[in-house]
C-alpha cells in the first residue's frame, strides 16, 4: 500500500489504507477563494472530493457549514468518519522548552504528555489530527505504540512556521498568509516567547486579502508590535511595499511607525536595528505575510534546508 506522509502544517490529503483511503482534512478557512469558493461550506465541497468509497474520513474541527458538507459526503460514499472535538482531540497542553507537551485523546487510545517540538494551539491540533489519521490507517481500533509515537514527534520540524532562524536578536519567520493564519501564529508567538518589543517585516502577495491580513496583525500584535517594516519578495505577484505601507496607514498603524524597504535585506537590517533599540535585549523580529517572503528570508539568514 502507498503512504502519503501526514504532516503538521495544515494538510488536506489522502493516504491508502487497504483498498481504500484515509482522507485527512485540517481546518478549513477562507483562502484561495477565487478558486475554491466564498464560504467554508463551498471550500469543503472542493475538499470533499478526496473522500472515496472504502476509505475513512478524519477531520479537524470545522465551521458548521463545512462540517455538514464533509459529513454528508462521508455518509454518501459509506465511509466511517471521525471529527476532532467529537471522537478525538487535544485533551491538554502546556508550554515546554522548544515546543509543548500535549495529551491527545485519539480514536483508539489516549497518549499523555507527548513532546511536540512546535509552537501554538494550532500545532497541537494538527498533532491530534495526525495521530487520529495514523490510527485510522490501521483500522481505527488499535492503539498506537506510545514510544514509537513519541519518537516520531520528537523529529518533527516545520520550516517557516514560527521558526527561529537567528538569535541576538531573535528573528522568527512564519509563513502565515491569510488572516486566520496570522491570528493563530500571533497567539502562539506571544504564548511561547517573551518579547518586550516585536518588529514585524511584512510582505503580501496580490491574490491575498492584504487589508484583512494587516488588520489582523494590528489587532493580534498590538501589545508588543508598534513599528512595522513593509517590504516585498521577488515574486511578480508581490504587492509593492509602498502600497502595503499606504494601506497600513489607512488602517491606523500610524505614519511614524511605518517603514518601507523594497529589498528584504534592507528590511531585515532596519528591523534588527529597531528591535535592539535602547539596548533592548528582549526585542525580536517577525517575518511574515507571504510564503515567498519567508522562503527568501530563510535563504538570506542561512536556512537552506527544507
Amino acid at each position: 500500500m502507498a503512504i502519503i506522509e501526514v504532516g503538521l502544517g495544515g494538510i488536506t490529503d489522502a493516504t491508502n489504507v487497504g483498498d481504500g483511503q484515509v482522507s485527512v482534512i485540517t481546518p478549513i478557512s477562507l483562502d484561495h477563494t477565487d478558486l475554491l469558493g466564498d464560504t467554508p461550506g463551498d471550500i469543503a465541497l472542493e475538499k470533499a472530493g478526496i473522500i472515496k468509497p472504502g476509505g475513512y474520513l478524519v477531520s479537524a474541527a470545522q465551521p458548521l457549514d463545512a462540517a455538514q458538507v464533509l459529513l454528508e459526503k462521508a455518509k454518501e460514499v459509506g465511509v466511517p468518519f471521525r471529527f476532532e472535538g467529537v471522537e478525538f482531540g487535544v485533551e491538554s497542553r502546556t508550554v515546554a522548552v522548544g515546543g509543548q507537551m500535549v495529551t491527545i485523546q485519539g480514536i483508539a487510545g489516549r497518549y499523555p504528555d507527548l513532546l511536540v517540538p512546535l509552537h501554538g494551539a494550532h500545532q497541537a491540533q494538527n498533532a491530534a489530527v495526525a495521530v487520529a489519521a495514523l490510527e485510522a490507517f490501521f483500522g481505527g481500533e488499535k492503539e498506537l505504540n506510545f514510544e514509537v509515537l513519541q519518537e516520531g514527534f520528537a523529529g518533527v520540524t516545520s520550516p517557516g512556521r514560527l521558526e527561529v532562524v537567528r538569535t541576538a536578536p531573535t528573528i522568527i519567520v512564519d509563513a502565515a498568509h491569510n488572516p486566520d493564519g496570522i491570528k493563530a501564529s500571533a497567539a502562539a508567538l506571544q504564548e511561547a516567547f517573551t518579547f518586550t518589543r516585536l518588529v514585524p517585516v511584512v510582505g503580501v502577495l496580490k491574490e491575498k486579502d492584504a487589508e484583512e491580513i494587516l488588520r489582523e496583525l494590528k489587532e493580534s500584535l498590538g501589545g508588543i508590535a508598534e513599528e512595522y517594516c513593509f517590504t516585498q519578495s521577488n515574486s511578480p505577484r508581490a504587492v509593492p511595499a509602498a502600497e502595503l505601507a499606504e494601506l497600513a496607514v489607512d488602517l491606523g498603524f500610524g505614519e511614524d511607525n511605518v517603514h518601507i524597504a523594497e529589498k528584504l535585506d534592507d528590511a531585515l537590517e532596519w528591523a534588527v536595528e529597531r528591535a535592539e533599540a535602547n539596548d533592548d535585549l528582549s526585542g525580536g523580529v517577525l517575518v511574515t505575510g507571504s510564503i515567498t517572503l519567508v522562503a527568501e528570508a530563510r535563504i538570506l539568514l542561512g536556512k537552506t534546508e527544507a
